[in-house]
């Protein structure tokens, strides 16, 4: 019996290390990307509260309204791949913040 007991624990063990560098992985392209896409302060990415979140998203949609315009008028430093990411990015973060929401509330 304690030999099964060992074995789950080394497996329990190794998928929460796999975990953590998964939440590693995420936290830091997070910050990559959003660094890259919005003029913000590395503390600014680096909290993941809920009232950061939603500040983030404020500050998402009317970068996201004037990629949107430059498309729509063909202004010369119209970026596809930005607009992308932007969307992205804000999609991502409304879902963080609905998530943390209705984990806080259920």
């Amino acid at each position: 019996m304690a030999d099964n007991s060992g074995r789950s624990s080394l497996a329990h063990d190794q998928a929460t290390t796999v975990t953590q560098a998964a939440n590693v992985s995420h936290t830091a392209r997070r910050a990559r990307e959003l660094s890259r896409l919005l003029p913000l302060w590395p503390d600014e990415i680096a909290d993941q509260s809920p009232g950061a979140r939603r500040r983030l998203v404020a500050i998402m949609r009317p970068a996201l309204r004037a990629e949107r315009q430059r498309g729509i008028g063909g202004h010369w430093t119209y970026d596809l791949a930005r607009h992308a990411q932007l969307l992205e990015a804000c999609r991502t973060e409304l879902a963080a913040l609905k998530d943390i929401e209705r984990r806080r509330d259920g």
